[in-house]
């Protein structure tokens, strides 16, 4: 009884008990008329996850860009016998596009009554049993979400409010892409460079020694270099940098997450689709370079090397043609 009363009480319920002596004993579990459990698609949109009612879900689909029709400047989507307009999810809620987008597409056909309409979605993750918790007083009255709810891995997913959805995609109807305009954008937005500590290089390595002997070797051209220490450290700089990158220096083995794993990682995000990661290790397999290439790995640079050598490698990716 103790971890039930834990749990109702986290749902700020509470249990009430009567008991009598040669009768019996009743529980009672009181909880907020407030608190709904349903049934939820969970999708994802970029680097955001959102739970639409499966009530209003008919049914999703794959396709592809020749699928979509231009209807008077409006994307649309013929499905068996029926058009249907087309709105991104990501358009709705003005979520950036930060990550390399997939030639597929998947959408949500939701419906309320005999209206339709169909979402794009970058993923689908699953259905999943929810709690709808309210987003609280400061909170309250986002247009489009109708609360949230707490996910079994601690995150917090908002969920969607499918009626307002279908009226905020009336005014949010833009033509759906997927010719990866991100990477252009970010190429154009790049900051002109002046002088050699514009280029930014970072250093990926859980050894200290390893980093200072990799930053000591570039020291000479000048350049910016920051240092992490695993791979999830890395990927945090690199989401949250202002500037992007010019050039990632990468050690293999490293807890927490390797060197492979971060390379794919990188490469999920369109500013940092060309962007040089060389691997600087002590695996010298065949196997292991055939792996880097996969992962996007430009160079392979095996332990021990010389400073000028890896300084060249350096210079030679990051283009580096200002003088300090």
């Amino acid at each position: 009884m103790d971890v039930v009363k834990t749990n109702i009480e986290k749902l700020n319920g509470i249990i009430e008990i009567d008991s009598q002596v040669g009768k019996g004993t009743t529980i009672k579990l009181k909880i907020p008329l407030t608190l709904a459990i349903i049934q939820a698609l969970l999708v994802g949109v970029q680097e955001e996850f959102f739970a639409i009612p499966l009530s209003s879900v008919l049914e999703t689909v794959r396709i592809t860009q020749d699928d979509i029709f231009l209807v008077e400047g409006k994307s649309v989507l013929r499905l068996r016998n029926e058009v249907l307009s087309l709105v991104k999810l990501s358009d709705i809620f003005g979520i950036e596009t930060t990550m390399e987008e997939s030639d597929n597409l998947y959408v949500v056909i939701i419906g309320l009554a005999d209206a339709k309409i169909g979402v794009v979605i970058d993923r689908l993750i699953g259905q999943e049993e929810i709690v709808i918790k309210s987003l609280g007083y400061y909170l309250k009255g986002i247009e489009g979400i109708a609360g949230a709810t707490i996910r079994g891995d601690g995150k917090v997913t908002l969920i969607v409010d499918v009626a307002a959805l279908m009226q905020m995609a009336k005014t949010a109807h833009k033509k759906v892409d997927t010719s990866k305009k991100g990477a252009a954008i970010a190429q154009q937005a790049a900051v002109k460079k002046t002088q050699p500590s514009d280029y930014k290089v970072l250093i990926v390595d859980d050894s200290k020694t390893d980093r200072s002997i990799m930053k000591n070797s570039i020291k000479p051209l000048g350049v910016t270099v920051l240092e992490a220490a695993d791979g999830i450290e890395a990927l945090n700089m690199i989401k949250n940098s202002d500037h992007p990158f010019d050039a990632c220096l990468i050690d293999i083995e490293m807890p927490k997450m390797d060197g492979y794993t971060l390379a794919s990682e990188i490469r999920k995000y369109n500013k940092y689709r060309n962007m040089p990661l060389i691997a600087v290790t002590s695996r010298t397999g065949k196997t292991d370079r055939m792996r880097g290439v996969e992962v996007g790995m430009v160079e392979y640079v095996t332990k021990p090397y010389s400073s000028d050598y890896l300084m060249n490698v350096v210079k030679r990716h990051i283009n580096l043609t200002v003088e300090g």
